[in-house]
C-alpha cells in the first residue's frame, strides 16, 4: 500500500475507532443473503468484513459499487463486540474499518480491533 494511502487508512481507523467508542454504533452492509464481505487487498483468499462508523460511509461504499442488494443496518457496540468480533476471530475472517468507497482501508485482527475499541 502506498504511503499516502496508508497514512489515510490509519486515518480512518483510528476516527472509526473514536466515533463508535462515543456513538457506540457500528455500520455495515446487510442483503437478505448476509453481510457485505470482500476479499482481501493483502493475502489471498482471505475474505475481509468491512464495517463503518458512520451510515454515510456505508452508503457511499454501497452507490460506488453498485450493491442494490445491500442496505446500511447497524450494530450496537455491545453487538459488535460480543457477537461479531469474536465470531470473526473464530472463523479466520479480517476486519475493514472505514474503508474507502474503492475498497481500500487496513486490514485487522478482530482481536487488535477488540483491544483498541476496549482502550
Amino acid at each position: 500500500m502506498e504511503l499516502d494511502l496508508r497514512i489515510n487508512s490509519i486515518r480512518r481507523y483510528e476516527n472509526f475507532i473514536k466515533r463508535v467508542s462515543e456513538n457506540e454504533i457500528v455500520w455495515g452492509l446487510e442483503s437478505k443473503d448476509g453481510w457485505f464481505v470482500c476479499e482481501s487487498n493483502e493475502y489471498e483468499d482471505t475474505p475481509v468484513m468491512l464495517f463503518w462508523s458512520d451510515k454515510a460511509y456505508a452508503e457511499q461504499c454501497k452507490q460506488q459499487h453498485g450493491l442494490t442488494d445491500y442496505q446500511p443496518a447497524f450494530l450496537t457496540i455491545d453487538e459488535f463486540i460480543d457477537q461479531w468480533l469474536y465470531g470473526l476471530d473464530q472463523d479466520g475472517l479480517l476486519v475493514g474499518l472505514n474503508w474507502s468507497a474503492k475498497l481500500i482501508g487496513l486490514e485487522s485482527e478482530p482481536m487488535d480491533v477488540l483491544d483498541a475499541l476496549e482502550k
